[in-house]
């Protein structure tokens, strides 16, 4: 029976959502799906749920669940990948409160910033753990990584594990039905191009029966911009570098060095920037889940419509060989032509039978790869530091960081990084 292998499959309701869209799935039957998490309780969880879900739908998948990581991925085709090391409780914590000692705010700190570059370090090892145990037992699987930090993370399983990787995200499917819904525009026949890096990857490109949208788009966001709302940082890069990015403005505002600092604080105000948004977020979400958890095992019978996630759609069409375009991560072999070629990159990919086939983009117009290439320097120091275990590069990625150079000195980021190291202590690697 071939299988598909969801690893940290605590994260209940996504699990319920991707692996509820395979057992959706006509192509998709017959699948054994492996579950592994380290924590048991949620791990239970999440049979009992797909379980219900197998039984509402009458699917004929199986669904198994495994306390060994090896056994789960043995035989794999396909494995999905929703890993946090860490979690909320004590690294996200940590990750953004001993910052806050020098003055370094920051909003999600999950993917950049010193709080992206520490994520980094503490989850590359277990992601390297993951790729040994399928170099041995699942050669030939598929990897869909949906943990962040994304362009490192899948960078890094693919040039330093060996493992066929593909980054999958949200923010490139919801771009410009947000950005519509924002400006209050009809998204319908709208065709778009986007590409960059992850998190900050380009709307290149918005038409309609062959008419470019931007003109409308820029005279709306400029009128937008006259009152608070949610998304005034990515109004503000669009109307300065002339293109919309697709993830969210509480993200962007750390990416960059323009909007949080120290010395002005009236810009928190100005662009409407949620300082500690991830912390919150990571609070609603164990508390929701109380709630939701007990909903869920109220109903009797389970069911599930098919989500829009890309899971299944990828593994659909390389399943029956019909094409599906998705906007995956993957290493950029000339794809886009003025960004590093180590680069992890976003990009329109087609997917069939032959796996993912990412497009050629070219060259980006010469103010956004220079935007990406800020990140990317940091993301690729991260790299650096994590594969050969030199705390230099720790300190170099972060000096190379926007928003961390921007606020303090050479000396101060280098104590922030022995802080971080301190602080975290058994969760990282030893560093030389």
């Amino acid at each position: 029976m071939a299988k598909i292998t969801f690893i940290g499959a605590g994260s209940t309701v996504f699990v319920k959502n991707v692996l509820g869209d395979v057992m959706s799935t006509p192509a998709l039957q017959g699948f054994e799906l492996a579950l592994f998490d380290i924590d048991m309780d949620r791990l239970n969880d999440s049979e009992r749920l797909l379980n219900s879900i197998k039984e509402t739908l009458g699917s004929t998948c199986q669904i198994k669940a495994y306390t060994d990581r090896k056994e789960a991925l043995r035989g794999a085709k396909y494995v999905i990948n929703a890993i946090q090391v860490g979690g909320y409780d004590p690294c996200t914590i940590t990750d953004f409160e001993v910052p806050k000692k020098y003055g370094l705010r920051q909003t999600i700190a999950d993917s950049l910033g010193i709080g992206g570059i520490f994520r980094n370090l503490r989850t590359i090892p277990v992601m390297l753990d993951f790729a040994k145990d399928i170099q041995e037992v699942c050669p030939d699987a598929w990897f869909l990584n949906y943990t962040n930090p994304m362009a490192v993370l899948t960078n890094v399983m693919n040039t330093v594990g060996g493992v066929k990787t593909v980054g999958l995200c949200h923010s490139v499917q919801h771009c410009v039905s947000e950005l519509f819904r924002t400006l209050e525009m009809d998204p319908t026949g709208v065709e778009s191009k986007i590409a960059g890096i992850n998190h900050m990857a380009w709307l290149l490109e918005v038409k309609k029966d062959g008419v470019d949208l931007y003109p409308e788009i820029k005279r709306r966001a400029a009128e937008k911009q006259k009152e608070k709302h949610h998304d005034m940082v990515r109004f503000e890069l669009m109307l300065r570098f002339g293109y919309y990015v697709t993830e969210s403005s509480e993200h962007n505002a750390e990416y960059h060095p323009y909007f949080i600092k120290r010395n002005y604080p009236e810009l928190i105000e100005r662009y409407n920037i949620p300082l500690d948004e991830y912390l919150r977020r990571c609070v609603n979400q164990i508390n929701g889940w109380k709630e939701m958890r007990e909903k869920l095992f109220a109903s009797e019978s389970i069911g599930h419509s098919r989500s829009k996630e890309y899971a299944s759609y990828i593994m659909e069409a390389m399943e029956t060989n019909q094409p599906f375009k998705i906007g995956g991560n993957v290493m950029n072999t000339g794809l886009i032509t003025n960004l590093p070629k180590e680069a992890c990159v976003e990009v329109p990919c087609l997917v069939d039978a032959s796996g993912v086939t990412p497009t050629y983009v070219g060259d980006l117009p010469p103010q956004l790869a220079a935007l990406n290439r800020t990140n990317i320097n940091t993301q690729l120091l991260t790299v650096e530091a994590a594969v050969t275990g030199k705390k230099e590069h720790i300190y170099h990625a972060a000096m190379l960081d926007p928003h961390t150079s921007a606020e303090l000195s050479i000396d101060d980021i280098v104590a922030l990084c022995d802080d971080l190291i301190e602080a975290h202590g058994s969760w990282l690697p030893e560093f030389k």
